[in-house]
């Protein structure tokens, strides 16, 4: 009969010393983040110098978003593109007055002068640029990127996406991006999913992060480098940072907690507009560029819903999917009137958990209260999790003190039969002896499942404990 060389059990779940917790950094090849968190590219005037400064002085990554930024020119309905390239070169500029952190760019693959955007951002040397409205594939300036040390961090909404990027860049330019955001149907502003995807949860965050994560990873081992997957969409607490944490995310981006801080480059009234509206007045709408939106419900939008047309005048077509002849609005025009204050004649973006925005305060503090989540989320798990150790402990010293108690009755009834069988020359009591071979091989199991959870636990103890004095013996068979 085989059976397993039970070892001895030594370990000590008290006194373990505990590692001091904190939010790890963001690591995006050679530019690292000491506070793990993207603050959302928010386009036409809501994300620009000021509060991208604001973020990367907090350790977190500012990003000016890049999309329409020309619309506070002068000159921007007479001579777009050229308004767009200056006022993004100005608040680039701006931003890396006000702090020594990480500055990025926001542009959106769909707006027309895309290629002119991204050629501004390289000039200027940001830290890195988030493309997302579109696939980021033929002409990207790869090799000026990479002499720029410009780090290119795609926006995606699905795993097929991830491969597609990956691949075509990996076939093309022997490359592959250096971080990848990818964004759940929560979000603000114009979303990557049809209308019935968005409520669909199939399509939740939490289920389409897993795709993307498995998708980069072949693309780690082939160019070997890490290439960080980001959390987006629908994220609000630091409750909710720890969770992607352990979900395997690099970092998160997070857009409208930032809309309700005193560094936001928007009207105070657009601000306003998040603390003053309720679950309900959070709403899809159907957007001129052919993509469904989230927004704040208000006059203007429910104008709209009722047939009403809007006066506009469109300059140009700064989106390429936009149908201005059949539109009842210029969304450019609406959202540029909402970053004013002027609400009566636009809306305002804004992602699934806006409504719970109650007062407008310094990023410094947001920061503060995000990290202070964070830790006591894990401060929580950690103390979960040393209980479930110390009880996964208890559990294989029980199986184990069964296997042996087992492993001697069945010695009991073979030296009776043995004897039975020197006595009358026939055996018996084999049933019982079958009996235990079975509940024996069924304990092995047992044991060898709760060693690898007991080995698996204190894996991920060592996350929050110095466990160099616990040891786990290995399993011998004989």
């Amino acid at each position: 009969m085989k059976f397993i060389r039970l070892p001895r059990i030594k370990l000590k779940v008290s006194g373990m010393k505990s590692i001091r917790m904190d939010m790890p950094p963001l690591k995006i090849g050679n530019t690292v983040a000491s506070v793990p968190i993207i603050q959302g590219g928010m386009g036409l005037g809501i994300s620009l110098s000021k509060l991208a400064a604001a973020v990367a002085n907090q350790g977190g990554i500012g990003v000016i978003a890049a999309n329409l930024i020309g619309v506070m020119e002068p000159d921007y309905y007479k001579n777009g593109i050229e308004a767009n390239k200056r006022s993004l070169r100005r608040e680039i500029r701006k931003a890396r007055k006000l702090s020594d952190g990480i500055i990025g760019v926001n542009i959106m693959v769909a707006v027309s002068e895309f290629h002119e955007l991204l050629k501004v951002s390289i000039e200027e040397k940001v830290d890195l640029v988030c493309l997302g409205a579109g696939l980021p594939l033929r002409g990207i300036p790869v090799k000026e990127l990479r002499e720029a040390n410009v780090k290119i961090v795609p926006i995606v909404s699905s795993e097929r996406a991830t491969r597609l990027i990956f691949t075509y860049w990996q076939k093309k330019f022997n490359t592959v991006p250096d971080a990848v955001v990818v964004e759940g149907p929560m979000a603000g502003g114009h979303l990557g999913f049809k209308e019935n995807e968005i409520h669909d949860p199939n399509f939740a965050l939490e289920n389409i992060f897993p795709g993307v994560l498995s998708a980069v990873k072949p693309f780690e081992s082939k160019f070997k480098k890490k290439i960080p997957v980001i959390a987006a969409g629908g994220i609000y607490t630091g409750e909710d940072i720890y969770k992607y944490f352990k979900m395997g995310a690099g970092g998160i981006q997070m857009a409208s907690r930032f809309v309700a801080t005193t560094e936001c480059d928007a009207d105070d009234k657009f601000k306003e507009a998040f603390v003053n509206c309720s679950q309900e007045d959070i709403s899809i709408i159907k957007s001129p560029v052919g993509l469904p939106g989230r927004a704040i419900k208000n006059k203007f939008l429910r104008d709209v819903d009722s047939g009403m047309k809007k006066t506009f005048r469109c300059p140009r077509r700064c989106l390429v999917s936009c149908k201005a002849k059949a539109s009842q609005y210029c969304i450019c025009e609406a959202l540029d009137n909402a970053r004013k204050g002027n609400l009566a004649d636009g809306f305002a973006f804004a992602g699934s958990n806006a409504y719970r925005v109650e007062n407008i305060v310094p990023v410094k503090a947001l920061m503060k209260e995000l990290r202070s989540e964070y830790l006591l989320t894990a401060e929580r798990n950690m103390v979960n999790l040393k209980n479930e150790f110390a009880d996964a402990i208890k559990r294989l010293i029980s199986v184990r003190d069964q296997y042996i108690k087992t492993v001697k009755k069945s010695a009991r009834a073979f030296k009776v039969e043995l004897g039975e069988m020197l006595d009358k020359g026939t055996s018996s009591f084999r049933e019982e002896y079958k009996t235990a071979i079975k509940k024996l091989e069924t304990l092995k199991e047992q044991y060898a499942n709760h060693f690898d959870r007991v080995d698996e636990l204190k894996q991920q103890l060592s996350k929050y404990f110095d466990i160099s004095s616990l040891k786990l013996p290995e399993i011998e068979l004989c």
